[in-house]
């Protein structure tokens, strides 16, 4: 599966939901876990803001990534933050997405426009 690196140094990404565990099975609530180190992973949302746009995007995070001090509205900082294409058949009906992961979440400061004078 391809991964791409998501640059992140011109943007701006605001915390929009606080990290919450993410659930693998709605029906049993059993929490995602990370396939390779078996850590809880934790979702959270943000508004990523880049050249007078605007997304709002859920993203994966393992549970160590969560850094405390975070708080809603607050600009907070992807660490490796990457996208993956995914798609597959669910009730006969194709169904396709991006995926996002970071390896942390921190807070951050918020950017100051380039060429700005006080």
């Amino acid at each position: 599966m391809r991964v791409i690196r998501v640059e992140t140094s011109a943007a701006t990404i605001l915390l929009t939901e606080t990290p919450e565990p993410k659930v693998r099975d709605r029906q049993t609530g059993e929490i995602a876990k990370d396939a390779n180190t078996g850590e809880a992973l934790m979702t959270i949302g943000v508004v990523y803001l880049e050249d007078g746009e605007s997304s709002l995007v859920k993203v994966t995070v393992p549970e160590s990534g969560v850094t405390e001090g975070l708080s809603l509205g607050s600009p907070v900082a992807l660490v490796g933050l990457v996208a993956r294409p995914w798609e597959t058949v669910f009730n006969g009906q194709q169904r396709h997405g991006i995926a996002f992961r970071a390896a942390a979440v921190a807070p951050a400061a918020f950017s100051t426009a380039v060429g700005a004078s006080a």
